[in-house]
């Protein structure tokens, strides 16, 4: 099954966007796959609001082999050709993308839609390109208030710039069932250690 992954950069207090809605803080470190990145999903999930911040930078999101859907309940579709405007149910309609073949899903904000679809269980993954910089306010991550979500760190990477790249997989399961998998582990490791004494 198809991954959705929540790939954002966020300042070192928290936030995904400026207060002015400038994006000049974010570090372009060379030492970044961008093309690697990009060529990993071909189905984009963006909120109306991050979609027009995105309008104002340029000709909008529409990229070649890649499917935008914008999640809007007042944006019309026939203004907007270059993406696929869903005005329904969210995560009902990430539940189908996810059963259907095809590259990851990438998760492109913003913070509300993020909030949605973790609440709704659809995200998977939490990818964050800490950058080197206090904004002092703006866009959050996660907008409040908002489901408690475990985080299980995958892997972690300092670049050169500063930035510190961390990709987190959501677990869902219950604390009850937690705490088992942890008795279990715990159990596996006294026994191995025992073996060796």
């Amino acid at each position: 099954m198809r991954s959705v992954r929540y790939s954002v950069a966020m300042s070192l207090d928290g936030y995904i966007g400026a207060p002015d809605g400038t994006y000049d803080w974010i570090v372009m470190d060379p030492a970044i796959d961008f093309a690697g990145l990009f060529a990993s999903f071909d189905t984009f999930l963006i909120g109306r609001r991050t979609y027009e911040v995105m309008q104002g930078m340029g000709p909008g999101p529409g990229m070649k082999g890649v499917t935008s859907i914008v999640f809007s309940r007042t944006l019309r579709q026939a203004d907007h050709p270059g993406v696929t405007i869903v005005s329904g149910n969210a995560a009902a309609v990430v539940a189908e993308l996810k059963a259907q073949p095809g590259k990851d899903i990438w998760l492109f904000g913003g913070g509300e839609l993020f909030r949605s679809l973790l609440e709704a269980k659809q995200v998977d993954a939490v990818e964050v390109g800490v950058m080197p910089v206090l904004l002092g306010g703006g866009v959050p991550l996660l907008p409040g208030p908002a489901p408690r979500a475990r985080l299980e760190l995958v892997k972690s990477n300092v670049l050169p710039s500063g930035i510190v790249s961390l990709t987190y997989r959501v677990n869902y399961a219950p604390s009850s069932k937690r705490r088992a998998s942890a008795r279990r582990k715990d159990s596996t490791n006294a026994g191995i250690e025992a073996g060796h004494a």
